[in-house]
């Protein structure tokens, strides 16, 4: 579920990226005040967009410093923080931990086993802190598990279940856009789940394990369909922030949400491609099988 909502780098100017890396930063700095060096091995790029979006929306006081650390031993970083950046480490925190289950149940990884041990008792400090939010990603987490186990043949159940899960973490507070934060949300449970199976496909289909998309990949569109559902699927999440009175880091939230989410898609696109033998257009010219009418 971790690394597909970040940056697209090369879009951002070197100080919008120095901004974007303070912020992710920061939560690193959080997570290792409250948890050690256990919850600063959790850190992951995804909650830095919430970080980001959160900031932007609720403008609090922030807190810029500068330091060392073991990531960076000898050059100085900056590092921001505020009141918003303790609840995007808690809810890190406890996808983390539910992501190590995962790993073990699934896969019967060590690692990850080892990882849900270390973070439990941070956990349950969390869950003791949001009993509802928790609650609702251990249900949605079951349920998925439980489509997963009996083949369901459509995406759809386990997507909207990933859905209401980062709905439940993304509406922060009870207060005016809380609704509208916890649609942003949805969308992108909805797509980061199917993107997750899209590149999961080969691998699964190898092993003979479930997939969600095992029964559409022998389609001769399947790559368009998947395309063509990905975009629908981010568009419920933009279309909900484009609503939302932003203005600071704009840029950064954009730069995520219309390139950044599909970073991976591309990568994992032109690697396939590459191994079907479809040449890849070089840049400044146009694929040779392009129709322009010239």
């Amino acid at each position: 579920m971790f690394g597909y909502v970040t940056i697209a780098a090369g879009a951002l100017s070197p100080e919008r990226q120095a901004r974007y890396r303070a912020c992710y930063c920061g939560l690193c700095h959080e997570l290792h005040r409250r948890y050690g060096l256990r919850g600063r091995m959790t850190l992951s790029f995804d909650m830095t967009f919430l970080y980001l979006l959160l900031t932007s929306l609720y403008e609090p006081e922030e807190h810029e410093t500068t330091a060392r650390c073991l990531p960076h031993p000898f050059k100085p970083h900056t590092y921001m923080t505020n009141d918003l950046c303790g609840y995007c480490c808690d809810m890190n925190v406890v996808l983390a931990y539910y992501k190590g289950l995962d790993d073990w149940q699934d896969d019967r990884s060590l690692p990850g086993r080892a990882q849900a041990a270390l973070l439990k008792r941070a956990y349950r400090e969390v869950s003791a802190a949001y009993p509802q939010t928790c609650a609702t990603i251990e249900r949605c987490l079951k349920e998925i598990a439980a489509l997963e186990a009996r083949g369901e043949p459509s995406p759809d159940g386990a997507a909207n279940l990933t859905a209401e899960m980062l709905g439940a973490i993304y509406r922060y507070g009870d207060g005016l856009w809380a609704p509208t934060l916890a649609r942003v949300g949805e969308g992108l449970g909805r797509f980061v789940y199917l993107m997750d199976a899209y590149e999961d496909l080969p691998g699964d289909l190898r092993r003979n394990r479930y997939n969600p998309l095992g029964a559409y990949g022998e389609r001769k569109d399947y790559e368009t369909f998947v395309k063509d559902s990905l975009t629908l699927l981010i568009a419920e999440s933009t279309d909900a922030f484009e609503t939302l009175p932003l203005v600071k880091d704009m840029d950064i939230l954009r730069n995520i949400l219309y390139a950044g989410c599909w970073a991976r898609y591309e990568q994992i696109r032109a690697r396939r491609d590459r191994k079907r033998g479809v040449p890849t257009p070089k840049s400044g010219k146009k694929p040779a099988h392009k129709e322009d009418g010239a």
